[in-house]
């Protein structure tokens, strides 16, 4: 049985997840930015090479959603967080002060998942790895809140 009756593009998203090629920086959304800040001690020095991994859900033109390749850069983050013995705890947070994060990307679900509705088994696969690594850190997490929930 063909689909060639089905609109789609030809070209298939990639569901694997990777690391450093998921995250971006403040200035290139929507992208999940990662970053290691100094931890400081009670008086405010800088501790050396002890850090506090900062992840940051960077849309904020559309109040946070997040984008498949963000779910994999958030995934990426946790992950590696986990993993560095340099990091002490992690910040999640979303880009600008309106709002942490309003869920997936709709725009994205219209324009690519509504036409393969076979591929979104895949996209859930990622939401649920997203979701494991987060509860599955090794670190204390802190969700910073801003804006609306």
């Amino acid at each position: 049985m063909s689909l060639d009756w089905l609109p789609r593009d030809d070209e298939l998203k990639d569901h694997g997840v990777g690391g450093e090629q998921f995250w971006g920086s403040h200035d290139g959304a929507p992208c999940t930015v990662y970053e290691l800040k100094p931890l400081y001690d009670p008086k405010g020095n800088e501790i050396d090479d002890l850090f506090v991994a900062w992840i940051t859900l960077n849309n904020p033109a559309q109040f946070n959603s997040y984008t498949t390749d963000m779910v994999k850069g958030v995934i990426a983050g946790f992950t590696n967080a986990s993993l560095d013995r340099r990091v002490v705890a992690v910040v999640f947070t979303g880009a600008g002060n309106r709002a942490f994060c309003t869920g997936g990307n709709t725009k994205e679900y219209a324009e690519y998942y509504a036409r393969r509705p076979h591929e979104y088994g895949h996209y859930m696969d990622l939401f649920n790895a997203m979701v494991d690594s987060i509860l599955n850190c090794k670190k204390p997490t802190i969700c910073r809140i801003n804006g609306m929930r």
